[in-house]
């Protein structure tokens, strides 16, 4: 048995406030140190200045401790001592494993087709479970390899279908059965990257982390939304995670975020609390070593905007206030611990998130991340990989069409009296597979530039610049354009009805570019809103990038991601009257809208509140009688 070193005893004594990790009530935090910077832990005065600076501005609860990466493996007993080192201070301790060959190369991954690199993955695996019981595999468990051996074995099959087949091997005989041959008691879980839209295309296979995995984790980091090549929108950091959790239920581990492409602190802050937003039951940090980033004066601007009530001088200077040591410059490790220690206080409160059920089959693809661009419209999601044949409503994009029985899914749907919305990619991909059963509408070739709405009859709404959307050919009185643009005098569907059976089917026609959904103007969201969630006990109204995240125990929070202070409108079901700010606990009485009668309108009962959010903030509430 390796003794522990008499200097983590000596630490130990000396900072025994920070030998005991402080939980948050309703989630874990963690930290994922690299095998860079393991390898680094030989060295204990560095470890403790680095933790007692971390630990000084952030509870953590655990550690990962990475056993391999580029090639570097740390030894045994430098793993040794860093797992003493931590749990001396009550924090507990992980292994994670990155299998990527050469990460600045383009994330070069393993080559699965060769022996040398199936031995070399075989033989990390076996290393870290014979010094662990719970192992992480980082978001690199992917092929992207096309090397000679690579192209012979794909044979005629498409590159997507070789890497699941050759992935779900991999998984199933050099990871989980070596891990458990080693040791039976080892927890091994399969962190999912951010990408979600396209994991088939490497190989990452949701059927498979939940077959052989015993559990999953999930990548919410999006970074920066704007210029960003993956299209990851800010309200996906919520998504994913909810679309992960529905894939295994109650086995999703919690969420992941980085630094990477963060201009601002609050940027960084807004990715942790969308992760605790859509009930995450752990957060991990990657890394240790981008934690210890200094905040920067910079970083003041939009920090103070975000939480304007609080001193940013102070912060740049201040540890946690029971971390029982002398402050430290501040740290990544303050943003976060400021904002776990926020986001706590109320997340106990909210219940379980719902939202407008939407079937993404696994391994499909189409309309990339059309629901993160409509989350940050405002219309709250819950995504899932198993058609939710319970829900009322359900919305379809074209990734739907990956299922061969999605007509027959949608007929059933209608004939019991429920409603589905379908996208007009949907509809173009299901043309003359059976969906012109139900009506006769044809996405057609033609594109229309639009910049005004039509509200009601005669009244013309003016678009903040230009959009591009498919022209949708129907037959009149057999459907109903609910919204339309104009371009000429003309008027074009953006959302149309027909009956069918007791249900609707509604198609919404997309923009060509998703990100000109923002362009669409206040009163045109709202239209289409009211549509897409009136299943829903609430709803906002007012202009794009302002989202919901709605919750069963009739809680909500409403979030703007705009740069300026703006004013919204929450409009919830008639039976509540008041809304109390679970923050402030402050209540609001509403005033009820009159019930619409147009041939259109919903016709419920509605009662309405303002709401002003400041920039890239949100207000949490509790829909009350």
């Amino acid at each position: 048995m390796t003794r522990i070193p008499f200097v983590i005893v000596l630490l130990a004594l000396l900072f025994p406030r920070l030998c005991t990790a402080g939980n948050y009530s309703n989630f874990v935090v963690s930290i994922y140190c690299r095998a860079y910077e393991v390898r680094q832990m030989t060295n204990f005065v560095w470890l403790s200045n680095v933790w007692n600076t971390v630990g000084s501005q952030l509870k953590v609860d655990k550690v990962y401790l990475e056993t391999h990466r580029d090639g570097v493996i740390p030894d045994r007993e430098t793993i040794a001592r860093a797992t003493q080192f931590f749990e001396s201070r009550g924090v507990r301790v992980a292994a994670g494993i990155a299998t990527v060959a050469n990460e600045r190369n383009l994330y070069q991954s393993f080559c699965y087709s060769t022996p040398a690199d199936r031995k070399k993955l075989k033989k990390v695996v076996e290393y870290t479970a014979g010094q662990f019981d719970e192992i992480i595999l980082d978001d690199f468990f992917f092929t992207n390899c096309k090397c000679d051996q690579c192209v012979k074995a794909r044979g005629d099959k498409s590159w997507t279908q070789f890497r699941l087949e050759q992935m779900d091997e991999v998984a199933r005989d050099l990871v989980v059965k070596p891990a458990k041959a080693v040791n039976p008691k080892v927890k091994v879980v399969l962190k999912f990257p951010n990408w979600y839209e396209h994991y088939q295309g490497l190989g990452y296979n949701l059927e498979a982390g939940v077959k052989y995995f015993d559990g999953i984790y999930t990548g919410t980091e999006t970074r920066e939304p704007f210029n960003n090549a993956q299209h990851l929108q800010q309200y996906q950091g919520y998504l994913i995670f909810r679309y992960l959790e529905n894939a295994d239920p109650g086995r999703n581990g919690g969420g992941w975020v980085d630094t990477g492409g963060m201009r601002y602190a609050d940027r960084y802050a807004e990715q942790l609390w969308l992760t605790l937003f859509a009930k995450a039951p752990e957060i991990t940090l990657f890394d240790l070593r981008q934690v210890q980033r200094l905040m920067q004066p910079s970083d003041r601007g939009a920090w103070q905007d975000l939480h304007p009530s609080f001193d940013f001088d102070q912060m740049m200077a201040s540890a946690r206030p029971d971390a029982g040591t002398s402050a430290a410059p501040a740290t990544i490790s303050r943003a976060a611990g400021f904002t776990f220690d926020q986001v706590d206080a109320f997340l106990g409160k909210l219940g379980q998130p719902v939202g407008l059920k939407s079937y993404k089959p696994v391994n499909s693809a189409g309309e990339d991340y059309i629901h993160n661009y409509l989350g940050m419209a405002g219309i709250p999601f819950e995504l899932t990989p198993k058609f939710p044949t319970v829900a009322h409503t359900v919305f379809l994009a074209e990734s739907a069409a990956e299922d061969p029985k999605i007509v027959d899914r949608i007929k059933k749907q209608l004939m019991n009296g429920g409603n589905v919305i379908i996208t007009s990619g949907l509809l173009r991909a299901l043309q003359n597979r059976g969906i012109e059963d139900i009506a006769e509408i044809r996405y057609t070739d033609r594109k229309i530039a639009l910049k005004e709405y039509l509200r009601g009859f005669g009244n013309v709404i003016e678009g903040k610049s230009e959009i591009t959307i498919p022209e949708l050919d129907y037959i009149t009185n057999d459907a109903w354009a609910l919204v339309s643009g104009s371009a000429g005098g003309i008027p074009y569907p953006l959302l149309l009805r027909a009956g069918y059976g007791k249900g609707y089917l509604y198609v919404l026609t997309l923009p060509e570019n998703f990100g000109d959904i923002y362009n669409l103007p206040p009163e045109v969201l709202t239209q289409i809103k009211r549509t897409l969630t009136r299943d829903l006990f609430v709803r906002v109204e007012g202009p794009a990038q302002v989202g919901l995240f709605a919750y069963d125990n009739n809680t909500f929070i409403v979030e703007s991601f705009l740069p300026d202070e703006t004013d919204v409108k929450v409009s919830v079901a008639g039976e509540f009257a008041k809304l109390r700010n679970l923050v402030t606990d402050a209540v609001t009485t509403g005033q009820t809208e009159t019930p619409g009668s147009g041939r259109f309108d919903n016709g419920d009962r509605r009662v309405s509140f303002n709401v002003h959010l400041l920039p890239h903030s949100y207000a949490v509430f509790a829909a009350e009688k």
